[in-house]
């Protein structure tokens, strides 16, 4: 009995697809353990704003978006001259009121003494005056002078009190420009990248106007989202593992360091369209980042163990 063509070629067929499905079994890598999590986002960076504290034209900028800086380093220097000038006037100014304070210290020592005499002059007066060996006018013109000499000695003391409002003043005047002066030299608060750049040379930095903006790569995040059905298997602190395109053969340890406390729909980037669709968490892990090679932007797959009996594997896959 003889088979038609069109049998033989549907023959054919059931054999290729009988072979496809079992190469796909047996290539399919295999899926991940029960107490693992699967999930994927974009790593972010906590970026920092580094501002100008004072007024001054930029005289030198070392700012070079992409540049790995260290906290300290220098990225921007202002004009400082005006900041000098008037420190040296207030410094001129505060010695100035020192040396008047010293005098009046040296006057006020000689008045004092000058008090003291006249005091006793005056009690030995008065008790010539009662004893009738002088006149009243004689008594009188003691007293007269007793009282000029307390005038002179208050109103010293008064200038002296004055003169040293004025000094501390002019000290604190001095410790303000100082520290202006330091502000001109705008440095990297925190270790990071340079991501970008607000200003260049010759520009006029003012007070609250940014700079540069830094992202710290100590402190690099990841947010995973995870099915609604899964939200009570993670508890802040699992560990999780994260891997990246750039470097396909290694993992970087992570942790649950926040989970959001409302759910939401899937954002469109998520990697599975079949969750796209579903209410989901977010989870974000905190990045270890040894040698800073991890950068924001980067897009990441990452595992996450919530079941600390569950071994992890030698390799992670990513489901299909």
């Amino acid at each position: 009995m003889k088979v038609k063509g069109w049998a033989w070629t549907a023959i054919g067929i059931m054999l290729v697809a009988g072979a496809s499905y079992v190469a796909f079994e047996l290539l399919r890598p295999p899926g991940l353990p029960t107490g693992i999590l699967y999930g994927n986002g974009h790593i972010e960076g906590t970026e920092v704003a580094v501002s100008a504290e004072v007024s001054g034209q930029v005289v030198e900028s070392r700012l070079e978006e992409g540049r790995s800086v260290t906290a300290g380093d220098l990225l921007v220097r202002l004009d400082d001259a005006d900041l000098q000038a008037r420190l040296a006037q207030a410094q001129a100014q505060a010695e100035a009121l020192r040396q008047t304070q010293e005098r009046l210290g040296l006057e006020l020592d000689t008045w004092h003494h000058h008090l003291a005499t006249v005091r006793e002059d005056l009690a030995r007066f008065r008790t010539l005056r009662r004893e009738g060996t002088i006149t009243p006018r004689q008594l009188n013109e003691v007293e007269d002078r007793f009282r000029e000499t307390e005038g002179r000695v208050q109103g010293l003391q008064a200038l002296q009190r004055e003169t040293g409002a004025r000094l501390e003043a002019a000290v604190q005047q001095v410790a303000l420009l100082g520290l202006q002066l330091d502000r001109t030299t705008i440095e990297a608060p925190v270790s990071g990248t340079l991501l970008s750049k607000a200003i260049e040379p010759g520009e006029l930095a003012t007070p609250g106007r940014v700079v540069a903006v830094l992202v710290d790569l100590s402190r690099l995040e990841l947010k995973v989202y995870i099915p609604e059905r899964d939200l009570g298997k993670v508890a802040l602190g699992d560990k999780a593992r994260v891997r990246v395109d750039a470097f396909p053969q290694r993992y970087f340890d992570a942790t649950v360091s926040r989970i959001d406390q409302q759910a939401q729909f899937t954002p469109r980037d998520i990697h599975l369209p079949e969750e796209r669709v579903r209410m989901v968490f977010g989870v974000t892990l905190a990045l270890e980042n040894p040698g800073g090679v991890l950068k924001p932007g980067l897009p990441a797959d990452a595992w996450i163990r919530w079941d600390e009996t569950t071994p992890w594997p030698e390799r992670l896959t990513v489901p299909q």
